[in-house]
């Protein structure tokens, strides 16, 4: 099978691996958040992914920045509902620090390559 242009890309390899974390997470999450935080963050973290391709191919390099740049909020909102599910104690701190640290190098890894496009 040819690979797209994006999906040859570490930063989108990386965003599919931080998406499958969340949704395995996510699945352990209390039935009553099914509508709520549940479907927020998956929504979140494959948006991330989505925005990674869309901005990859057949983009200005503008275009392409602003798409890594929603991507990167995409993320921050991944974080925000990591903070909730901590602090209602959904799941215990050390089972979301493995999703954290992954998600941090990925954040890392989209703000260089949306610094790298100039």
């Amino acid at each position: 099978m040819e690979l797209y242009k994006f999906q040859k890309l570490r930063v989108y390899q990386m965003s599919l691996d931080y998406t499958d974390a969340i949704y395995a997470l996510s699945f352990r999450l209390p039935d009553s958040e099914e509508f709520n935080l549940r479907s927020q963050i998956q929504r979140a973290a494959t948006s991330i992914v989505l925005n990674i391709a869309e901005g990859s191919t057949g983009q200005s390099d503008a275009e392409q920045r602003r798409f890594l740049g929603h991507a990167i909020r995409s993320y921050l909102e991944t974080i925000a509902c990591l903070d909730i599910i901590e602090r209602r104690s959904y799941l215990p701190s050390e089972e979301l620090t493995s999703v954290r640290k992954s998600g941090h190098l990925l954040f890392i890894k989209i703000q260089a390559f949306r610094k790298s496009i100039r």
